[in-house]
Parts: C-alpha cells; structure tokens; sequence
C-alpha cells in the first residue's frame, strides 16, 4: 500500500515499477558503448513510477486515488472508507457470534488497531450507518505504566490521555491498573458455564434473536440505537473518588514479580496472561458477553508464528482465531484480524483517529531479546523484500482446528492457559527434575508439584517465572487446590485399589 496523492512521492516498495520491452537484437545492434540517453537505471525515462501523475479510484472511477492497496488497487479516500467498514461489518456478520442487545466490551490499548476498532463501532451505532450494529458497548484499558518503567507523572499523563480518548465516545469505560490482578480470585483460571447463546453462533437461535430484537425495538418504539440499557455502574463518570494510581506496596509487588523472570519471553507471556485475565474478569463482573480485542492481520501472522515457536502449535487457533472460547461464559473475539497494519494507518491518518503511545516493556541490561520482538522482526524484514508473507502466514493459521485447545475436564486443563493439555502423564521434558533439584537446595516451596498442571509450552514459561512466592497470589491458591484435589483423588484410588 503506498499514498498516491499529491506528488506521488508515496510510492515504495509495494508496487514494482514496469520494465520497458527490449525489442529483439536491440542490443547486438547498439554494440557495445554507454547506454542511450535516458536508458540508464535510476534515469526517469527507462522505468517511470506508475503513480507520477494522479490515477483514478478503483472502484468508482471518478475520485482521484489517494492510497494503493495492495499492487493496482488504487482508492479514493471515500471509497477507502467504504471498503474499511464494509470489511468490518462482513467480519461481524459472517460469523455470526454477537447476538442483539448483548453487552460487548471493547478492550482498548490506545494502539493504532484498538483505536481504530473504537472508531467503527462508532460508526455502526449511528444513526446515519445504513445496517446499525445491534451490541451494547463498553469500553476497557489496563494501565500497564509500572512494568513499562514510566514514572507516576508519566503514568498519569497517559492516563489522562486515555481516559479523555475513551470519554468522547460516549460509550461505558473502565480504567484498571495491571497492579490489580494481584488481587484477582482464583475462579479467574476456570471456565465460567457456557451461555447459551454462544452454543450455536450460526444457526437458527441467531435469527431468532435478531427477529425478537427487532420486535422489541418496534414495540418501544425505539429509533434503532442499541447504546441504550447500561446499568448504573456502566455510566461514564467524571474525577474518580479513589487514587488514580495503586498504592506503592501494590506496585512494589507488581515488579517484584516480572523481575525475578528469567527471560524477556517468559515477561511477555506473563504480561499477556494478567492483561487478558483482567480483562475477562472485568467483563464477568460487569456482565459483558463477549471482549473484542483488535489484533491486526499483522499482529496475528506475528503471534501465529510466535507461539508456534514458544510450543503452543495446539493451540494456534485459538490463540489467533476470530473466536476464542476456552473462558466459557466471556467469549473473546477479534474482528479486526483481516486489516493489515498499513490499512490501520492510512484509515487513522485519513480520518483523524486519536492513539496513545506507550513505552515497551521493560528489559534487563544485556537480555537477549525476547521470542516475540525476533519474530516481529523476521515477518515485517520479509515482508518488505515479498509483500505477500504476513498474508501467506495469515492465511495458513485460517485452515487450523480449535478442537486439540479443548480440555474434556479440569485435570486435562492447563492452570495458567485455560487449554488442554498436550503433555502425557510420563513426558515431564527433564523440567521437573531440574526443579526438584534447585528447589530443596533454597528450602522453599516446591514448584515441580505444578508442572503436571501445564501444557508444553506454559512448563517452559513457568520455570522462567522465578521463586512460587513472586507469583500472583490467585495462579498459586488455584495451582495448590488442584494439586491438594489431585492427591486426594490419587489417596481414594489407591485406598479402592488396595481393599479389591
């Protein structure tokens, strides 16, 4: 993709410039000597950039183009903006999975893909959209300044930004800091029961519910806005009666814990954990349904070959799916997974889409870089030598089955992912011996007994993850009732083995 307006100095690497055709023998009968005037490589006569004058729109043929998408695509930036919305709305309406009048909560990073998610719900909920969206918005932003190494000045500008990008909407919004999911309860790393919406997305209990929507709508003699029906607690409100920031000792915890992480990979995973954990939880309190989080087509070729090299391949569609469900009740879906990064932009740039920039997370003097920075790396350095690459990997995690991230019960369930376990009962990876043997020299409390709780790929993470005492307090209380329930149940099998 590449601007094509003004002098079309946007045109990159997108777009490969047309060769001019030798004619047959042009060269024997030049013989050898400098090439004619004009000829050369790097001279505007041989190869002329394909956008040096203005080209017309695709699509309707009259606006001059302002972006190329993809190679001969050219879009004015009207239709552009069709195209951004009618994609979104497509992604919604062929998966069928949002039913009318049901609470969505819109998990809001201030990156350019969340923002722009914002943007399109807007859209859809206006009176002026042609096919309104029927879901009852919320908005939700986990402050993560402590393990990002900003001040508290630094964490309050950012959260003052925030909380003024989130009020324009109009829509429901809550604040939370990353320093409260020490105090999450372990049911967090359960699955909540299914509702039964989400039992059967595509068939007829879906039409069945848009009809009695509209029924409704008609006898309340309701315009068709669905923002309506918040309860108390979802109304927006004005300077917060509590802190904006936790107390010290709160924060103080926070760090102790992602310090005494081993690696800046294992640091990510953790940080990914407690966000998403927060945000399910959040939408559970708050009686959402469904969390819309806005992972780019970028963003998920990114993370579909992160985790394939973390071990997670198991679990791939899932983790990167339009849909995912292993929470049970609170059902993540990610609508913006079709838009390329380029396509974010140039909509954000086109349309003024307000965005928040925040710090990286923090790393160790002399850390190696973590497996998800290498990754992100490698796909976008390719990505510029062959456009099609993050497509290509897009479009490989599109033919994957959810069925092998399915646990049949609790103790087939991974503590930490909430997916079913890939391991079997013998193959331990040398991990726990290893953690047998460091542990009895430091006297603490063992962490080997949590190792059958974890898929492959969370046993690797989880022995990065330091001492069990710098864990957040619910992963322990939930890891030490299922490992008290596993020895129970272990005790009664071999009292029953021993009285046959």
């Amino acid at each position: 993709m590449c601007d094509a307006a003004g002098d079309g100095a946007g045109c990159g690497a997108d777009t490969e410039p047309p060769r001019r055709r030798r004619a047959p023998g042009d060269s024997a009968a030049r013989g050898p000597g400098p090439p004619p005037r004009g000829s050369g490589p790097g001279v505007p006569g041989d190869r002329p950039c394909p956008h040096s004058h203005p080209r017309s729109c695709m699509k309707c043929g009259q606006g001059t183009a302002a972006l190329v998408i993809r190679v001969g695509d050219p879009f004015c930036r009207g239709c552009f903006r069709e195209y951004f919305v009618h994609k979104f709305r497509a992604m919604l309406g062929k998966n069928r999975v949002i039913f009318p009048g049901e609470k969505v909560l819109l998990a809001v990073s201030g990156g350019p893909a969340s923002s722009a998610m914002v943007r399109q719900v807007q859209e859809g909920l206006s009176r002026e959209a042609a096919k309104r969206l029927r879901f009852v918005p919320g908005l939700v932003y986990v402050e993560e300044g402590a393990v990002r190494r900003q001040s508290p000045e630094q964490r309050e500008q950012t959260l003052a930004q925030m909380e003024t990008l989130l009020q324009a909407t109009g829509f429901p919004y809550h604040l939370i800091h990353l320093e409260e999911a020490l105090e999450l309860p372990p049911s967090i790393l359960q699955p909540g029961p299914e509702r039964a919406s989400t039992s059967c997305p595509s068939g007829p209990s879906y039409k069945k519910a848009v009809d009695s929507f509209i029924q409704q709508q008609r006898q309340d003699g309701d315009s068709g806005t669905s923002v309506a029906g918040h309860s108390a607690e979802d109304t927006p409100a004005g300077s917060p009666a509590s802190p904006r920031l936790p107390d010290t000792a709160q924060t103080q915890e926070l760090l102790r814990s992602f310090e005494a992480v081993g690696t800046a990979t294992a640091r990510e995973e953790l940080l990914e954990m407690l966000r998403t954990h927060l945000i399910v939880q959040t939408a559970r309190d708050r009686g959402y349904a469904k969390v819309m989080m806005g992972e780019s087509l970028t963003r998920v070729a990114i993370k579909l070959l992160t985790n394939l090299s973390l071990g997670r391949g198991a679990f791939l569609a899932v983790d990167t799916g339009f849909t995912d469900q292993r929470h049970g009740d609170v059902m993540v879906v990610r609508p913006m997974r079709d838009y390329t990064a380029k396509e974010i932009a140039f909509y954000n740039h086109f349309f003024s889409v307000p965005t928040v920039i925040v710090p990286p997370l923090f790393t160790k003097h002399r850390e190696k870089p973590s497996i998800h920075q290498l990754v992100e790396r490698f796909l976008l350095g390719l990505q510029e030598e062959f456009p099609s690459t993050i497509s290509t990997v897009y479009r490989t995690g599109e033919k994957l089955s959810p069925e092998p991230a399915k646990a049949s019960s609790e103790s087939q369930r991974c503590l930490l992912c909430l997916c079913g376990l890939d391991t079997d009962g013998e193959e331990e990876l040398a991990l726990e011996p290893t953690l047998i043997l460091e542990e009895p020299a430091a006297g603490v409390e063992s962490k080997a007994a949590y190792i059958p709780l974890l898929c492959y790929s969370c046993r690797l993470t989880f022995k990065e993850l330091g001492p069990l005492d710098t864990l957040p307090p619910y992963v322990r209380a939930e890891g030490q009732r299922r490992i008290r329930r596993a020895e129970m149940e272990q005790d009664q099998e071999n009292q029953e083995s021993s009285k046959s």
